[in-house]
């Protein structure tokens, strides 16, 4: 295998599925016609016409294979089973036990698993299981983090207990540029996965008040604040906008199911309000105060200085990351 490819794509670049809507069809796809890995996001809740519907909208766009990713922390037994009949090349799963029963069901069908871990013991459990992929989230990442540990740190040590298991290691969280990914391979990994650097693309299904966000805001925090009601217990990384500022202290008591309704929204087709402190971030449909609502972001979101195309970050990257390693690290300058 290549310096580049994971899982018979061309390049080890893939897309986090960003959810709840955000990672839809047309980013999903901008990504796969790139050459890198897209995922789409499964809804929170048990829709499996949706999905196959989801699926069907991403194939229209590209003839390349992509992937959903499903929480496992929300009921998803259906749309599991929908995304299997749909085979396709990859079935991503978060926060959760990812069972044995599940890998051979996906093996089965055709379909790869590849679930995002946050520490060792997790790790542990999929090669076990006998996932294709494992995906390591640092605490540096934007969104929901499944973990305590730093990148640097975790990565290597899953790398050394991969050992010569041939299950390729993931490396995610503040990777956003081609310094990360040298960085990530340099550690052990065989690719990387994304989300701050594709959330602030063109084709992402976010608020474009929260794309530009992303340019202005450098600074974010891991928090707890937004979505206590809906999903106790995880802990998530925003960016310090001055609503998150004004309220980071919040009480524990409080959640944000007494909280005044600050705006609607439509996710997967269902029309939803939006409450203080709710764990939705804005995408394009979206009314009311967005400014006051949750926006997700990973550490290194400062280095994020324009929304482009998906396909040209995924070309930029590559193309970058040779470049440094043919120039900065050729046994020479060592």
């Amino acid at each position: 295998m290549g310096w580049k490819g994971i899982l018979g794509f061309e390049y080890g670049i893939v897309q986090g599925p960003l959810g709840p809507d955000i990672a839809g069809p047309e980013l999903v796809a901008a990504v796969a016609n790139a050459g890198g890995l897209g995922l789409l996001r499964a809804p929170d809740w048990e829709s499996p016409d949706y999905v196959k519907e989801l699926i069907r909208k991403t194939r229209k766009l590209t003839d390349k294979p992509f992937g959903v990713g499903v929480v496992l922390a929300f009921p998803h037994k259906e749309n599991v089973k929908a995304i299997l009949e749909e085979k396709v090349a990859v079935l991503q799963l978060y926060w959760g036990e990812c069972s044995k029963e599940l890998v051979i069901e996906a093996h089965n069908a055709g379909v790869k698993v590849v679930p995002q871990v946050g520490s060792l013991e997790e790790a542990k459990n999929a090669i076990n299981v006998g996932v294709d992929a494992i995906i390591v989230q640092g605490r540096e990442a934007g969104g929901h983090v499944i973990g305590q540990e730093g990148l640097i740190s975790l990565l290597p040590r899953v790398v050394d207990l991969v050992g010569d298991h041939g299950i390729p290691v993931i490396a995610a969280g503040g990777i956003v540029d081609a310094r990360g990914y040298v960085a990530a391979l340099a550690l052990g990994a065989k690719g990387i996965c994304m989300g701050t650097r594709f959330l602030a693309t063109h084709e992402s299904y976010a608020h474009p008040k929260y794309k530009r966000k992303l340019i202005e805001y450098d600074k974010t925090e891991y928090t707890d604040v937004f979505g206590r009601a809906r999903w106790p217990g995880a802990p998530h990384r925003v960016l310090q906008t001055p609503f998150f500022c004004d309220w980071k202290c919040l009480s524990a008591q409080e959640n944000e199911t007494n909280q005044p309704i600050i705006g609607r929204t439509i996710i997967h087709g269902v029309e939803r309000e939006i409450r203080r402190f709710a764990g939705t971030v804005p995408n394009p449909t979206t009314t009311g105060d967005i400014e006051s609502m949750v926006m997700y972001a990973g550490q290194s979101v400062g280095l994020i200085k324009e929304i482009l195309p998906a396909g040209q970050v995924v070309k930029k990257l590559v193309e970058a990351a040779q470049l440094l390693i043919h120039q900065t690290f050729n046994p020479d300058s060592i």
